[in-house]
């Protein structure tokens, strides 16, 4: 990834509405913080754009030296509801006052509340759910359940088909089922029961053209070449909702053509929502867009916005496949993250927030279809998530220079290291700071031709 510029630039100071830049930048005062990251940590937490968070609120992110920011990353997808959301920062504060810090899986009413919420907001077919912290915790229960799911079956294997290019998290099983290659080779083997099918993106021709015979060719190799028997050897499929570098999300055919061949084979279909969920497409959860209905949803990111939370929903029988107390985590159900993960749901769900990703996520697909055609771009998304993809031999050269103009003229997005840029705002965001945010990519593409 790219190590952005920490030399100080004497950059246009900038007062607006929404953004103010009164200093240089990086701002000199924060080079001994990002210095001191530096000889203390790991440099895999490295790679950001130099910008030292001092407060966020809403859809804007503040340094210490008065310096403002329009936020298009949501913290990578985390701060649906807005950053600092009054809801949320009141729930954590009752259990401060409390105050209940943990309490393992001992009962705490903060998770019974949130439960309840939780299951009767949700579609039918999510009878229980199993709280965690992390993303890749719940993708990594997901793969249990559906080997479980399997052996409760009679199958003689666990297979779990996932597709090339997604991304599930940096655990072990969360890597295995990644598309990702490069990023695999330190496991030194693979696991023979997790297998990958080709992704359907919108520029493949064959994939736009035929999206159930794409799976059907992609699903008929793979059993041919691994002598699969689908009624045997396969537990499920995971998909990411959409993939995340390029917001690319499936042909509905494509997915739906997956639903038929899991439920005609004993298997079970989980999506991936950690960058989805909780209102980010314009519907409480990504699949939704599909037409389908899967056996089990993984959620995290945005189902707080804030504290660490995450989830696998599924029905009751599938659920409660593990035998108590086999399956848990240390700050699982924490009555603090509970507590803001109810207020988030209730956020999203009763402050109009979901309605207006809908609305607003219209109007930024619109405009960044028109900047994508004057700047020779692919886009993809949907809702309030979108990326713009630069296709040529240096594209990714490109979104970096973008990404760090984008931060000196007060904006921040979604720095992917590649040839894309993903934008991600708030969905508390106004139509007047998303257009003014909108603008500024603008003007940073045409700088950076």
């Amino acid at each position: 990834m790219k190590g952005f510029n920490l030399e100080p630039q004497d950059v246009p100071r900038i007062s607006t509405a929404h953004r103010s830049i009164r200093t240089a930048l990086p701002h000199p005062e924060s080079l001994p913080i990002l210095a001191g990251l530096a000889d203390t940590e790991a440099r895999s937490m490295h790679g950001q754009l130099p910008v030292v968070w001092d407060r966020a609120e809403g859809f804007q992110v503040h340094d210490p030296w008065g310096n403002t920011w329009i936020d298009f990353s949501s913290t990578i997808f985390v701060a649906n509801a807005g950053h600092g959301n009054a809801r949320i920062v009141a729930a954590i504060q009752r259990v401060l006052d409390k105050p209940l810090l943990h309490t393992y899986t001992f009962a705490n009413t903060e998770r019974t509340a949130y439960l309840r919420y939780l299951i009767d907001n949700t579609p039918a077919q999510f009878e229980r759910a199993f709280l965690l912290s992390a993303g890749t915790e719940a993708v990594e229960c997901a793969l249990k359940l559906m080997r479980m799911h399997a052996q409760s079956l009679g199958k003689r294997r666990g297979g779990v088909i996932a597709l090339q290019g997604n991304w599930h998290g940096r655990t072990l099983g969360a890597q295995f089922l990644a598309g990702n290659e490069a990023q695999k080779t330190w496991i030194g083997y693979r696991d023979p029961d997790i297998h990958h099918i080709p992704f359907p993106y919108e520029w493949d021709a064959d994939a736009a053209a035929d999206p159930e015979g794409f799976f059907q060719r992609g699903i008929e190799r793979l059993l041919a070449e691994k002598e699969l028997d689908p009624d045997q050897d396969l537990a499920g499929f995971m998909l990411e909702t959409f993939q995340g570098w390029a917001a690319a999300f499936y042909p509905p055919a494509f997915v739906q053509e997956v639903e038929r061949f899991a439920r005609r084979h004993g298997m079970l279909l989980a999506f991936d929502e950690m960058q989805a969920g909780f209102g980010r497409t314009g519907k409480l959860f990504g699949y939704m867009h599909y037409g389908v209905e899967p056996d089990l949803l993984c959620v995290g990111k945005g189902a707080s916005s804030s504290l660490p939370v995450s989830a696998v929903l599924g029905r009751e029988s599938v659920l409660n496949l593990p035998a108590k107390g086999s399956m848990s985590s240390t700050h699982s159900a924490n009555p603090m993250c509970c507590a803001a993960a109810h207020a988030n749901l209730e956020a999203l769900l009763e402050d109009g927030l979901i309605d207006n990703a809908a609305e607003l996520g219209a109007h930024m697909q619109a405009r960044l279809a028109d900047l994508s055609r004057r700047h020779g771009l692919r886009l993809q998304g949907r809702g309030m998530v979108a990326a713009v993809i630069a296709p040529e031999e240096g594209g990714g050269k490109r979104c970096d220079a973008v990404s760090e103009l984008a931060m000196q003229r007060g904006l921040l997005v979604v720095h992917t290291g590649r040839e894309s840029i993903k934008i991600a705002p708030p969905l508390s965001i106004t139509r007047a700071a998303l257009d003014e945010g909108l603008d500024v990519l603008e003007t940073c593409f045409e700088d950076c031709p």
